[in-house]
């Protein structure tokens, strides 16, 4: 089999070019590879990753491959590929499966490619690689599983996977009901629900990148808009916080009535989408579920509206009920598309709803990856190093090894951390003294 599938192999320079200003910008990671290439630790691994094909995946892979491990790397995402790093990680000898634009049977079939190579340990975002081993060996196979197995090929390649990590909170929770329902075949580290991710890269990195990715493809002014934001986890507190910061007036759809608290009390407006769905300017959903923003809600929506997804799914603004209610649909500029509906009114749908800041921009910022990407690799250490001793469910990244990231990545910023002196930490274990 080809080792690696892209779009145009003439970008690997510019490829490569963003690659290096991606790695200056991640000074945690740059560390771990040194050790990892110290140390050989990876030799013999093999690492099937199914992520977005950035230039900050393109250091991450790096690192891996310093260590030893031999990675093969397809899109979590049909429209997110840099082609341009797929073509300069194909040019350094990397097995890499993915290019912009994919259609569904193309996606499946780069995971299939990346999985033929028989890993040992995945890395995940989205769950949509472990989900397929999964239904290939449980032999529950439907459309896209059967599609998989075709490329695969021998089933044994699949056999003995070890363990693997997963990036986001919608591959977590898929992978979570799995082994809520014994079906998970190997341990999964939920690098997504990382103390220090759960800080950074969800709120501050989705939160700038989101509202990056709608501005690239609007310029829209967000001052003075009605922005509603569906969702108050730690992306739509994130996001919301951001828009706030532009001037924007921000509701927030809520279901959890302890979110929902939290965003009231945070001083923003909150409201059913039923009201909300009235008087937006700017939706922005990042709840995981799916139908989120429906038939209903466009139908009483002002003329000009834009929807924009910022969960890892294409799910949640319910795409074909708005292609059912609109006469026409027209691309005005890339990832801008306008919907008119029977009684004039037009609605505008960012980057065919999918994931906002990979479709329309770059993702986060590298010095937000640097981080997350950092946990992985060190979380991927973490496994091998108990060479599959762990128990079959979702576990959470060992506090040494987020506290560890954490402190490489303020030694990196020069931020000086405070120390305890002996009495203070006597105190802290003393449990008879009282007031």
């Amino acid at each position: 089999m080809r080792g690696y599938w892209v779009k145009d192999e003439s970008l690997a320079e510019q490829g490569r070019r963003k690659i290096e200003w991606a790695e200056a910008q991640m000074p945690v990671l740059r560390m771990v590879r040194e050790e990892l290439s110290a140390s050989r630790e990876l030799e013999g691994v093999r690492v099937s990753a199914c992520l977005h094909i950035t230039k900050e995946t393109a250091v991450l892979v790096r690192a891996l491959r310093a260590g030893g491990a031999e990675v093969a790397l397809c899109a979590s995402n049909p429209l997110s590929t840099q082609d341009e790093v797929a073509a300069a990680l194909a040019a350094e000898g990397i097995h890499v499966y993915g290019f912009r634009g994919m259609n569904h049977e193309e996606y499946y079939r780069c995971i299939g490619m990346a999985l033929s190579h028989g890993p040992t340990y995945t890395v995940d975002d989205g769950a949509d690689l472990v989900t397929s081993i999964h239904k290939i060996r449980l032999d529950r196979l439907d459309e896209a599983a059967a599609l998989v197995k075709s490329v695969v090929g021998d089933v044994a390649r699949l056999a003995d996977v070890k363990g693997g990590t997963e990036e986001t909170t919608t591959g977590v929770t898929r992978l979570r009901t799995m082994a809520d329902e014994g079906l998970l075949l190997y341990p999964i580290i939920a690098v997504n629900d990382a103390k220090s991710k759960s800080l950074f890269d969800n709120p501050i990195g989705t939160g700038q990148s989101a509202l990056d990715g709608i501005l690239r493809a609007t310029n829209l002014l967000i001052a003075g808009k009605n922005v509603v934001v569906c969702g108050f986890g730690r992306v739509g507190e994130g996001i919301a916080e951001r828009a706030r910061g532009l001037a924007a007036h921000v509701t927030v759809v809520e279901p959890d009535p302890i979110k929902a608290l939290k965003a009231h009390m945070s001083g923003f407006r909150v409201d059913s989408m039923k009201n909300a769905a009235r008087y937006g300017d700017v939706f922005i959903t990042a709840t995981g579920n799916i139908n989120v923003i429906r038939g209903e809600h466009f139908n009483v929506m002002k003329d000009g509206a834009v929807l924009a997804n910022a969960g890892h799914m294409d799910v949640e603004i319910a795409k074909e009920e708005l292609r059912k209610l609109a006469v026409g649909v027209e691309e005005l500029r890339p990832c801008l598309e306008r919907y008119t509906l029977n009684d004039g009114r037009r609605i505008y749908l960012l980057g065919e709803g999918r994931l906002v800041n990979l479709v329309c921009a770059e993702g986060h910022p590298s010095e937000v990856m640097d981080l997350s990407f950092s946990l992985q690799a060190e979380s991927i250490r973490y496994l091998n190093r108990l060479d599959g001793k762990l128990e079959r469910r979702v576990h959470l990244v060992p506090e040494e090894v987020d506290r560890r990231v954490a402190r490489l990545k303020l030694k990196s910023l020069d931020v000086e951390l405070e120390e305890l002196t002996e009495e203070q930490l006597r105190y802290m274990r003393e449990w008879a003294m009282g007031t």
